[in-house]
């Protein structure tokens, strides 16, 4: 019999439960502190228990939890009305997740090549790349070793190498089934890798070409964690559809998938639907979200913040790693071997790490930390690594 009634689905699962939390960090039942530096996967941007959000909870909570998606919902009118304006996008629909958001912009692409009369359409997504564990998404993430035991998996799905141009341009020269390219501007999940400003312009001017769909996967990306509002900010390309989800609501279940232009009004009525997206409650936190980052002006303290992080990284770690990669506040130190173990080291020093692609230490602090909490939390990271080196 198991230990409880939960499924292991995680790997080596760590035994420590949280009791509260407060802006970056976390105490657990023995009343330990611990510094989170990866705000549970790029979700509490703001940190734990963040007034504003929690001021917001209490308010809508006395207000109206749920009715349904068949009636307005004044809230997430005024969400998609100021989601859209900092995306440059032009319509929203709300869901419950990244998978959830990614599973809408994957059925956008099977409405569009429809009309454009292609019957065995192909979306072109990056090897090392991850979009959720769907079985779409699951299908169109880049990373065999999360399909093993869920074959066959989903046709209609091609994979090529992020920032190899040439690639690609021998792929579109091949396929005519071809209706839109996904990617994440980084790979999160991939070990944090970016593509470039050379190969989205390129991705972007292919898609313009052929009448492709550019799709952006900013789940992990979006909500500021760049230093913009949009990972694809820092370039100078829009995409046509953004997928996004974490830290939207800063802890609460929340997706979105934004289009324009030639990815607006695809769906028609009864061609998607979500019973709990977009209710009055998860909207209201995620404009408390929206509008608590405008008010303590936190992309530019993510741009600045984030560089001095980067700084620190690169002056006590360099000599010791593979590489450092990232920006904002969004960084992967990868390390010489293995290191899927490190987080339990990490324990004895209260630091709370996440590990991608099993050698890379994934960095994504909330966005309200400040530069003593970066010394801090390289401190801390340090003595972890040294420890880790020697075993």
């Amino acid at each position: 019999m198991p230990d409880n009634a939960i499924m292991p689905t995680y790997f080596s699962q760590m035994q420590i439960a949280f009791t509260r939390g407060r802006g970056i960090w976390l105490w657990d039942t023995e009343n330990i502190k611990y510094l989170d530096s990866f705000a549970g996967v790029a979700v509490c941007n703001l940190g734990h228990s963040h007034p504003e959000v929690t001021k917001a909870i209490i308010k809508q909570s006395k207000l109206l939890l749920h009715t349904s998606n068949n009636f307005r919902i004044l809230n997430q009118e005024k969400l998609a009305d100021k989601l859209t304006k900092v995306a440059g996008m032009e319509q929203a629909f709300f869901c419950n997740s990244g998978a959830e958001a990614n599973e809408v912009a994957l059925k956008l692409t099977r409405i569009y090549a429809r009309k454009k009369g292609i019957q065995n359409p192909v979306v072109v997504t990056m090897k090392n790349s991850f979009h959720g564990r769907t079985f779409a998404t699951l299908s169109a993430s880049g990373l065999e070793r999360l399909q093993v035991g869920f074959e066959p998996i989903l046709s209609g799905f091609t994979y090529v190498t992020l920032n190899d141009i040439g690639e690609l341009q021998k792929l579109a020269a091949e396929n005519t089934n071809i209706v839109a390219i996904m990617l994440e501007p980084i790979q999160g999940d991939g070990g944090l890798f970016a593509a470039t400003k050379e190969y989205l312009n390129f991705i972007r001017s292919l898609c313009d070409k052929n009448d492709w769909l550019m799709i952006l996967d900013e789940v992990q990306t979006g909500i500021g964690r760049t230093g913009k509002w949009f990972g694809y900010q820092n370039y100078d390309i829009i995409p046509d559809v953004i997928t996004n989800a974490k830290a939207l609501a800063n802890g609460f279940p929340m997706g979105v998938c934004l289009v324009r232009g030639k990815a607006c009004n695809l769906f028609a009525p009864g061609k998607h639907g979500t019973t709990f997206g977009g209710s009055p409650i998860i909207c209201a936190i995620a404009l408390s979200v929206l509008e608590t980052i405008e008010k303590l002006d936190l992309l530019k303290h993510t741009e600045e913040v984030g560089q001095y992080l980067r700084d620190k990284l690169q002056q006590k770690l360099a000599s010791k790693v593979v590489a450092i990669r990232g920006w904002g506040l969004m960084f992967g130190v990868e390390l010489p071997k293995n290191c899927l173990s490190i987080s339990n080291i990490g324990l004895k020093y209260q630091i709370l790490l996440n590990v991608v692609n099993n050698n890379t230490v994934r960095l994504l602090p909330a966005l309200i930390i400040n530069e003593r909490q970066v010394d801090d939390l390289v401190r801390r990271l340090v003595k972890t690594i040294d420890e880790f080196l020697l075993s």
